[in-house]
């Protein structure tokens, strides 16, 4: 089983690293962009078969590793193998 893992700041958080994002594409050229957040993505595969197990064991791992709960947000969706 494979998951994918989405860490994205909450709402009301700064995000330099986003606005830097945002002022680089704007001296590039690329007109348009109203706003970027910066976030992270972790593609996981998994021994365990059962989706709710698998569920409880990477939201384990967000909580402990993967994402700091006090600023930011993860979900977790199943990807296709």
């Amino acid at each position: 089983m494979k998951a994918r893992v989405t860490v994205t700041l909450r709402n009301g958080v700064l995000d330099p690293q986003g606005k830097a994002i945002e002022g680089a594409l704007a001296s590039l050229g690329i007109a348009g962009i109203a706003g970027v957040r910066q976030g992270k993505v972790f593609d996981i595969a998994l021994a365990e078969a059962d989706p709710e197990r698998a569920r409880a064991l990477l939201g384990e791992a967000c909580e402990k590793l993967l994402a700091n709960t006090v600023i930011e947000n993860y979900s977790i969706a199943f990807v296709d193998a």
